[in-house]
């Protein structure tokens, strides 16, 4: 019986590696899960956007789509409502509505009340492509999620809720530090 191999070190633990031996008085272990993140997120991205592209539409261009589609009929938000979507920046917002509205799948709209106010909304050729896009997308996700069982992927989602909200609270300044305490004096 032939002796199994040892499985090869992947492109982090080299990294790792190369460091240990170059700057072994620093602790490293943050890259075992953040660049591993980080890499995955780069391939993520990468045939997120490869698929959309195919129907001829930009990653923001299908942020807008998908979030007119969410708000349910008569599938029309605000350039406002739209950034405050979470998933649209303000400063995109009208290139992307523009876009959108030249290729025929969102109209302006401006509000019977209140003319001030104007939606987007998508058309009927929007509403058939997001709804095809997005199916594909998620197929296209679990797919990429196939080496993984649902108790992981449910394991993982929580892991990375935890680790959002860790990375949201580094931002935060430690209780005690604020200008004036104590600990700064």
């Amino acid at each position: 019986m032939a002796a199994s191999k040892p499985a090869s070190r992947d492109a982090v633990e080299k990294v790792m590696a190369d460091w240990a031996r170059e700057r072994p008085e620093l602790d490293t272990s943050p890259l075992d899960v953040l660049a591993r993140l980080h890499r995955s997120f780069l391939r993520y991205n990468t045939r997120i956007t490869t698929s959309i592209e195919r129907h001829g539409l930009s990653v923001a261009g299908f942020d807008v789509l998908t979030a007119l589609r969410r708000s349910g009929e008569p599938y029309r938000l605000t350039a406002g409502q739209l950034a405050d979507s979470g998933l649209v920046s303000s400063a995109g917002v009208t290139l992307r509505i523009d876009r959108l509205e030249k290729d025929g799948l969102i109209v302006r709209e401006r509000d019977a009340e209140d003319r001030r106010v104007v939606y987007s909304r998508l058309t009927d050729a929007g509403l058939a492509t997001v709804d095809t896009v997005f199916a594909e997308h998620l197929e296209n996700e679990r797919r990429m999620l196939d080496g993984m069982s649902p108790a992981e992927r449910r394991q993982l989602a929580r892991l990375l809720r935890k680790l959002e909200t860790s990375i949201l609270a580094a931002d935060e300044p430690p209780t005690g530090t604020e200008p004036g305490s104590s600990v700064n004096k």
